[in-house]
């Protein structure tokens, strides 16, 4: 039955969502964020015989989804609903839709949001006939998604997958966009820095999100030179290709074995197997497996995997570089700075804690060595900046640091002098903060009081912490920071230290918060260090770190931390 009078039925919406409807080569219609129908389209109107003015305004779960034999569906348990409710792209097959005479219409569906003045608005309901009444099918579409949906499907995949700089990340992102709405099952092989192939990710979703296959993951056997089937094929720069288990009845190599192995665990009736190709060289491969329930692939399908693989290679190539970024910058940065050196009767502590980002490694740092006269030298600072430069400047602020301070034996804030007068013609480093202090008593026969004498250009305030948890900033010595290039009059402050008193020095980076003031992280390190004074120190080191470092940080941190014996 077809309605006479096609055309969309409007309802509450604007012209270009009119356009949208009006241009879809499916049924379709519009929902608002409750699920009742905003608008129809003609082509829904004939497949339901139904008129749009009848449903606009009503409720679409109620009025049109069914089970087979036309019981009702509970909303919890129907897919379309859910997928309504949750705001996001999904698809289906094998539901049932009321139509107006009576009678069910089996369908093959696809649920995508549509937003307006940037909030969600409601869900664009795509939907084609698998076995039309009188026993005529619907021609549907190759790939079932529309030209709306696939260009929206591009958009979604350039967004989410340039949005991370993790490489695990990225192949938690490309499940969403490749099952179910392409496929029941995706599959990752990637090659590592070593040319070996790793699968990386198994995929398939479940009712509570996305589950992985772990035991089908892991090494894969090398790339033979003259196997025709993919993904050796694909790896080797051949375009993408289709495949279902009978490809695979006879393997030409061991890695064409994994892969038929991959479809009869999964169930795949149909795969197709796509190149992430980078600009430079191809990455890996990308499998999207349907199971018995869903149609083939068809050759049409290939275009829009290959832009999607096309996009997820040239992201995932970013996220390698800046991976090896941030390992060489933390290898480097791990090797300057020491291990602090064995000094009797004292207490020393340290942890470096790079940043989450690969794009946020390198300023911060420590040093402890003993001078000339047996006193120890004590430093931490942190270089502007948060990249590979960053950590080769700290290299070189920290080595002129040692070098003046064992040279001159002098005083601490002589020392900086002299180093913030070289920085600027002698080093790369941009502007800088650091503490210096030299810690004296670790010589004295007659076992003598400990002190510290230091100097700060423009750092954070140490924290001395009493055996009884009284906790205190020092702010004696207090100049400006580093590289500025204007001539500056530095001080020392000298500050006695009782037994088993524990001083804190320690980067921006564990008290710095977004949400926060600087003087709400401080007064957070001063509390829970005050709670912590008569633990361990390395147990007073990691539970402070977890305690009081931001959870949405995004810089390293440094800590240095020293508790003087017992009286």
């Amino acid at each position: 039955m077809t309605v006479e009078g096609g055309g969309p039925r409007r309802g509450p919406v604007g012209p270009e969502v009119w356009e949208v409807l009006h241009s879809a080569d499916a049924g379709a219609y519009l929902v608002d964020v409750r699920g009742r129908i905003l608008a129809v389209s003609a082509r829904a109107e004939e497949l339901l015989a139904r008129r749009g003015e009848d449903m606009v305004g009503q409720d679409a779960h109620d009025l049109l989804h069914r089970r087979e034999g036309g019981v009702a569906v509970q909303r919890s348990e129907c897919r379309m609903a859910q997928a309504l409710m949750r705001g996001r792209t999904e698809q289906g097959g094998q539901e049932w839709l009321a139509r107006g005479d009576g009678t069910l219409l089996p369908v093959a569906w696809t649920v995508t949001p549509y937003r307006a003045g940037g909030r969600t608005a409601g869900a664009l309901l795509l939907f084609h006939g698998l076995d039309l009444p009188g026993g005529e099918a619907e021609e549907r579409p190759a790939g079932l998604l529309g030209l709306v949906e696939r260009l929206a499907l591009l958009a979604e995949a350039t967004t989410t997958l340039s949005s991370t700089l993790e490489v695990e990340n990225m192949l938690d992102r490309l499940a969403p966009l490749t099952v179910p709405r392409l496929a029941d099952w995706m599959a990752v092989d990637l090659f590592t820095e070593e040319g070996e192939l790793w699968r990386r990710r198994v995929v398939r979703q479940e009712e509570d999100g996305y589950a992985r296959r772990e035991d089908l993951e892991g090494p894969l056997p090398p790339v033979p030179l003259n196997s025709s089937l993919p993904p050796a094929s694909v790896l080797r720069g051949a375009p993408s290709a289709l495949v279902g288990p009978g490809d695979y009845a006879a393997p030409d190599s061991g890695l064409a074995a994994v892969q038929g192995d991959l479809l009869r665990a999964t169930g795949i009736r149909s795969a197709a197997v796509v190149p992430l190709r980078a600009p430079r060289r191809v990455l890996g491969s990308l499998t999207l497996g349907r199971a018995a329930h869903r149609r083939p692939f068809e050759v049409s399908e290939l275009a829009l995997a290959d832009d999607i693989a096309r996009r997820a290679a040239l992201a995932m190539e970013n996220a390698q570089l800046f991976e090896r970024q941030r390992a060489v910058a933390e290898t480097m940065q791990r090797h300057l700075l020491p291990h602090p050196p064995e000094i009797r009767g004292l207490e020393l502590a340290v942890r470096y804690v790079p940043a989450p980002h690969a794009s946020q490694v390198g300023g911060d740092w420590y040093d402890v060595f003993r001078l000339p006269d047996g006193t120890i030298a004590l430093a931490i600072g942190d270089v502007v900046g948060h990249d590979l430069q960053a950590a080769a400047s700290m290299a070189q602020v920290r080595n002129m640091l040692r070098a003046f301070a064992w040279d001159y034996g002098q005083p601490p804030s002589v020392v900086v002098g002299r180093l913030d007068q070289a920085l600027v013609p002698l080093s790369d480093a941009p502007m800088a903060t650091m503490l210096f202090a030299r810690l004296e008593g670790a010589g004295d026969p007659e076992g003598g009081p400990w002190t510290v004498r230091g100097t700060n250009a423009g750092h954070l305030p140490p924290l001395l912490i009493s055996r009884d948890g009284q906790a205190r900033y020092l702010h004696g010595g207090h100049g400006a920071l580093l590289g500025t290039g204007l001539e500056t009059e530095r001080t020392d402050a000298l500050v006695s230290l009782p037994p088993l008193t524990t001083l804190v020095l320690y980067t921006d980076g564990l008290v710095e918060e977004r949400r926060r003031s600087l003087d709400e992280g401080l007064a957070r390190l001063r509390r829970h260090a005050a709670a912590l004074a008569d633990r361990p120190l390395d147990v007073f080191c990691d539970l402070l770190l977890e305690r009081v470092r931001p959870p949405d940080n995004d810089d390293d941190v440094a800590l240095l931390v020293v508790r003087v014996p017992g009286g």
